[in-house]
Formats: structure tokens, sequence, C-alpha cells
């Protein structure tokens, strides 16, 4: 067999190990039929590599950073999160074994698994916290919104980091527990499978790390400027973190979630600046 599609098949022997014990990993800790759901998959990818290995002569062990790194985002972001990402990677080498099936006759069969695991994952996820995303885009949007706007107009109407910090952490931490109560009233009202307590939970949560990350420049820094270019800093990068999550999670376009979020963000910070220092000059406020 020539050298270059042995080494190609060497690839997928490694990424179908790894993928193996990431799923039998992942099943410890998933109830119900998704388990079992992942205990076959697991199975399957594991006979995948012993097909290859007959190829290479070869046996590998599981690519511990990537295997750690995927059980790591599971347990903090969600199973889910992790899977689809892994799905992201069984698409690339979907297209790899497509081009093996005249020379090795098992690949047709792993590209039709592999096809098949694509249905039986999107089918099985039922992450309960997942039913909570609105949740959680609500508390993270009216954080950063409200918070980078209020934060762009007191850092230039007083120019005082700890005043504008702490004025900015009281004002945060009202804001969250007033969106918390709110998220609760009103799902509630909706009378639907959602738990009202863990709708209020994940909206005042989200929006209290939001006012956690973008204030905490105010009490390290000592001039104001590059507290404010800190704290935008900070929106953005939980602006990324977090429209990619939604954007794995619910297949949609990572770009237009991320545009569209970073433009309502710091277009409300731009008009609050504006206003902070119409308001300085005017009122002539000294601090």
């Amino acid at each position: 067999m020539d050298q270059r599609l042995l080494e190609t098949i060497e690839v997928f022997q490694k990424t179908e190990t790894t993928e193996h014990y990431v799923y039998t990993r992942l099943a410890e800790f998933v109830g119900g039929d998704n388990r079992e759901v992942l205990l076959r998959i697991a199975g399957e990818e594991g006979r995948h590599a012993e097909v290859w290995s007959r190829y290479t002569g070869k046996t590998f062990r599981p690519n511990r950073l990537k295997a750690f790194f995927y059980l790591f985002i599971a347990r903090i972001f969600s199973y889910t999160f992790a899977i689809k990402l892994m799905e992201r990677g069984e698409e690339r080498a979907e297209a790899g074994y497509g081009s093996l099936v005249t020379a090795v006759p098992e690949a047709e069969e792993i590209l039709h698994e592999e096809e098949e695991h694509e249905k039986e994952l999107a089918a099985m996820l039922d992450e309960e916290r997942l039913g909570y995303i609105g949740s959680m885009v609500l508390g993270l949007n009216d954080a950063l919104v409200e918070l980078t706007g209020a934060l762009a107009g007191l850092t230039f109407a007083l120019q005082h980091t700890r005043l504008v910090g702490l004025t900015g952490l009281i004002t945060g931490i009202s804001a969250a527990l007033s969106m918390a109560a709110s998220e609760y009233l009103s799902t509630r009202s909706e009378k639907g499978e959602k738990s009202p307590g863990k709708a209020a939970l994940y909206t005042g949560v989200v929006y209290l790390v939001t006012v956690l990350i973008l204030v905490w420049p105010y009490f390290v820094l000592g001039h104001y400027v590059p507290a404010l270019a800190l704290a935008l800093l900070g929106a953005v990068i939980v602006i990324v973190i977090f429209t990619f999550f939604v954007s794995v999670v619910q297949e949609e376009s990572f770009a237009r979630l991320f545009l569209e979020m970073l433009g309502v963000s710091l277009g409300v910070a731009a008009l609050s600046f504006g206003i902070g220092l119409l308001a300085r000059i005017v009122l002539k406020v000294e601090v």
C-alpha cells in the first residue's frame, strides 16, 4: 500500500482511538438512554481503530491532551458542547474516508457508521442546562449592554477608577437580582416545562459573572482609561466565548452571532461614553 495512504490511515486510527476513550469516559457521567448510545458509539470507534490497525500494524494510545480537553469542556460547559465539537472533527474525517473507499474495503462501512453517529447524537442530546440557553443569553446580553454602557458613561463622567468600579458593582448586583426575579416571573407565567427557579438562577449567575469580569479592572488599575479599555476587552472575550458555545450547540453561524452581540454592546458603550462626556462638560462635575 502507498506510504502516504498508510500515513492517512494512521491518523484515522489515532483519532478513532482517542474518540473511543472520550466517548467511554463521557458515558460515565451521562445517565439514561444517552449513556447507552455513547457506550455503543464508543465500541464502534474502538472497532474502527482495530480495522485501521490491520493496515498499519501498530497500536496507539489515546491522545491524552486531546481527550483531557474534550472531557474538561464537557464538565465546564456541557457534554453536548464537547460532543458537537468532536462531530466537527468527524465531518472532516468523513471526507478522508471517501478517498479511501477504493483502496480499503472497510472504509465504506466505517463512513456509513460515522454518518449514523451524527444522526444518533443529534437525537440523543437532551441536556437540561441547554434548555436554559435563552435565560443565559438574556443575562449575558443584558449585562453586556447595560454595564458596558454604564461603565463607559461613568468613566468619563467621574474619572475615578474606584468610584466607577464601586458604582458599577452595586449597579450590576442590583440589576442581576432584578433580572433573575423578572426571569422567574416570566418563566412561571409561561407554564412550560422549564423550572422558574432554574431559569432565574441561570440568568442571575451569568449576569453576575459578567459584571465581575467587567468591573474588576477598576479595582486593580489606577487610571480610568486603561481600566475602561480592559473592561471592554473583557466584554469582547466574554462575547467570543459565549457566542462560540451557542453557535456550536445550536449549529448556527458564529460570525453572525458574534458581530450582532459585539455591535450592540460596543454601540451602547460608545453612546454612553458620549453621554457621560457631555454630562461632565455641561454639569461641570468634578470628583
